[in-house]
C-alpha cells in the first residue's frame, strides 16, 4: 500500500514538473486524475451540471496558469480545493437567482443509488442548498470529499474549531429543516 501511494507520488511529481516545462500530455494526466474531485466540489455546491463544469474548466485554466507556482502534487491538490472553494463562494454571491430553463434542455437525472431514498435525498439538497456558503462547503468537502476537519481548515483558511463547530451547527441546522420538511409531508397527507 506505501509503495502504491509512493509510486502514485512519484508519478505526479513528474507530471507536475512535465507540466511547468509545457508539456500538454503531462498537464492532461493532471487533470484527469484531479478533474473529478473539482467537479465533485463544484457540483455539490452550486447544484447545477454545466456550472460545475465551467467552473471546473476554469479552475483548471487558472492552474495552467499558475503551474509554476505549484510545488508538488500536495500543493497542488491543496491549491486545487482552496481555488474551487472559492469559486463557488463567488459564485453564489454573484448568482442569488435561479437559472431558468426550458425542459428540452435539462439534463437527464443521473440515478442515485439503489438504497438511497431518492425523496430524501432530494430534501437533503434542497436543505442543503439553503445553507450559507461557508457552511454549505465545509459540509460538502467533509461528508462528499472525505475531508477531516484539520484539512478543511487548511483550505478555508480558518482554525479547526471554528471548521467543527460550523459542521455541528450545519448538521443541527439541516436536521431541524429535514424535520419541518417531513412533518410538513406528514400533514400533507393527513
Amino acid at each position: 500500500m506505501e509503495q502504491t501511494a509512493a509510486f502514485e507520488d512519484d508519478r505526479l511529481k513528474q507530471a507536475l514538473t512535465r507540466s511547468v516545462k509545457g508539456d500538454a500530455h503531462a498537464f492532461a494526466e493532471l487533470v484527469r486524475e484531479h478533474q473529478g474531485m473539482v467537479f465533485s466540489i463544484a457540483y455539490h455546491f452550486l447544484q447545477d451540471r454545466s456550472l460545475a463544469e465551467d467552473l471546473a474548466q476554469e479552475v483548471f485554466l487558472e492552474l495552467f496558469q499558475t503551474l509554476d507556482r505549484i510545488q508538488s502534487p500536495a500543493h497542488l491538490m491543496y491549491w486545487l480545493r482552496r481555488v474551487t472553494a472559492n469559486r463557488c463562494i463567488d459564485h453564489g454571491r454573484k448568482k442569488h437567482r435561479r437559472r431558468e430553463m426550458a425542459l428540452e434542455e435539462a439534463p437527464e437525472p443521473v440515478s442515485a443509488s439503489e438504497h438511497a431514498d431518492p425523496m430524501l435525498l432530494e430534501r437533503l439538497q434542497q436543505s442543503l442548498a439553503t445553507l450559507p456558503e461557508k457552511q454549505r462547503l465545509v459540509v460538502i468537502m467533509r461528508f462528499q470529499e472525505g475531508l477531516g476537519p484539520a484539512e478543511i481548515a487548511e483550505v478555508l483558511e480558518m482554525p479547526v474549531n471554528t471548521v467543527k463547530s460550523t459542521l455541528h451547527r450545519s448538521l443541527a441546522d439541516l436536521r431541524k429543516g429535514l424535520t419541518r420538511k417531513i412533518r410538513e409531508v406528514r400533514y400533507a397527507f393527513f
